[in-house]
């Protein structure tokens, strides 16, 4: 009776592994999503916490130091960053919506790239036209 309680274990873990599926692939294509003010501040924050600190080699310390600085920052103060955050929402909606109507009609335009040169596939329709002629 050792192994009863084995084969119980067993079909449990197969259970498991035939309900987990994997991610989708992402399509490369595909726009990055938008920084949030808060990521927009970060990177002026970054430059000038690396100027006046050029020896703290810490990702967690300039993280930290940026966080307290924003929470006590005002609305007003914030402004600058929200309005560069929203340009960037923005133009990131725009991109998205031509990114939309590129796969709704296949993905296949004219701008993807091939392994051939669009003078190789014109070389090839004329070669294939002139043996339709003999």
């Amino acid at each position: 009776m050792k192994g009863g309680k084995s084969t119980g274990a067993q079909k449990k873990s197969d259970a498991k592994l035939a309900v987990k599926k994997g991610k989708a692939a992402k399509d490369p294509n595909k726009p990055k999503r938008p920084a949030s003010a808060f990521f927009v501040f970060m990177e002026e924050f970054r430059d000038q916490f690396k100027a006046e600190n050029p020896h703290n080699k810490s990702v967690a310390a300039v993280s930290k130091a940026g966080g307290v600085k924003w929470k006590a920052m005002s609305t007003s103060e914030k402004a600058p960053y929200v309005a560069k955050a929203d340009k960037r929402k923005a133009e990131y909606e725009k991109t998205m919506v031509a990114y939309n109507k590129k796969q709704a009609s296949g993905g296949k335009d004219e701008d993807d790239d091939s392994d051939k040169s669009k003078s190789e596939v014109n070389n090839e329709e004329d070669s294939d036209e002139e043996e339709d002629d003999d």
